[in-house]
């Protein structure tokens, strides 16, 4: 059983904004994505930034509407097809973990109000003295206090404000946490002890998690399985010890690459084209639909590359099995 199932699944954005922008150019920021996540699993989405892994999930919350293709929730509701009462009850059980703690919490609110104003509106409303309690408890279990609830986020550092997140996440008892770079920001040490955290959290609840971020080596720690994204389309998924052992597509050997040296997966050598990934798209609706959407910064990419568009294909077979989009591999 899936706990979410993503199918074919597109978003794009005009190229162009204000009264005067041109129509009929875009971004296609989602391009025909399909993925799933079982029960207790780890499924990372990786690619460097623009790459569509935030659109992506923030698609799967509904906070942007889809274009086309299905998020199947269990197995059985159509997010896309639920209307409000019915999203509210979903949004109970996917919660939202943002990268900028500092951001995504009001700092005019103590801790006991952030974790407990969007509580008190839920259909999960145990009452006052029951959610503070609860409150109190949750605060413990990712290493806080509870004296620790009166408390403003300005007085806390980084990671103990992503920790309070994560803690705001978990007090409905959600079915899958989506966790949106919530280690890019912080120091490398704080970054093990966030990981360490959220590890311990899904072991004891059982819980599923989408992890988002752009460090395959971090993702490949924490996560089951990965999907590496390119400019709004999966270019390889597979197991995370599979992916780090034999990875096939060029461009995710790229990310690991810069991975290993401290570098924007732009500027590695080696025969890789250098430069920023380009992310917009062909104005004829197609998405950059007649080529591999990597052909221009691949070492590999021959004439095919640029003439047509790979498929998805299987090449290790098994559950969960390899796949890849790529010509050459």
């Amino acid at each position: 059983m899936s706990v979410i199932q993503v199918s074919n699944l597109k978003k794009r954005f005009n190229l162009e904004a204000g009264f005067f922008a041109r129509f009929g150019r875009y971004v296609y920021a989602v391009n025909d994505v399909s993925f799933s996540i079982g029960l207790n699993e780890t499924y990372g989405l990786v690619g460097e930034s623009g790459c569509g892994k935030t659109t992506t999930a923030r698609l799967l919350v509904r906070m942007y509407e889809a274009d086309s293709g299905d998020i199947l929730f269990q197995d059985t509701a159509n997010v896309r097809d639920m209307g409000k009462r019915e999203l509210k009850r979903y949004r109970e059980k996917v919660k939202y973990v943002f990268q900028d703690p500092a951001r995504s919490l009001n700092p005019r609110m103590s801790i006991r109000e952030v974790l407990l104003s969007g509580y008190r509106w839920s259909s999960l409303w145990p009452g006052r003295q029951e959610a503070l309690r609860e409150a109190a408890a949750i605060m413990e279990e990712v290493g806080m206090t509870p004296a620790d609830l009166e408390r403003r986020p300005a007085e806390f550092s980084g990671g103990q404000r992503q920790r309070i997140s994560i803690a705001r996440g978990l007090l409905m008892q959600p079915d899958l946490l989506i966790c949106d770079e919530v280690v890019s920001a912080l120091d490398v040490s704080i970054q093990g002890q966030i990981l360490n955290l959220l590890l311990d959290i899904r072991k004891r609840r059982n819980l599923s998690f989408l992890f988002i971020a752009h460090d395959l080596k971090v993702a490949c720690y924490f996560c089951d399985r990965i999907g590496v994204m390119y400019r709004g389309e999966l270019m390889e998924e597979a197991p995370a010890a599979e992916l780090y052992r034999t990875a096939k597509h060029p461009y995710t050997k790229r990310l690991f690459s810069s991975a290993a040296y401290g570098l924007d997966a732009g500027t590695v050598s080696g025969g890789i084209i250098q430069g920023e990934a380009d992310t917009r798209t062909t104005a004829d609706g197609s998405g950059g639909s007649g080529c591999c959407s990597f052909a221009d910064r691949c070492p590999l990419a021959g004439q095919e590359c640029f003439t047509e568009h790979p498929e998805m294909r299987e090449i290790t077979p098994g559950v969960p099995s390899h796949k890849v989009r790529c010509i050459k591999a």
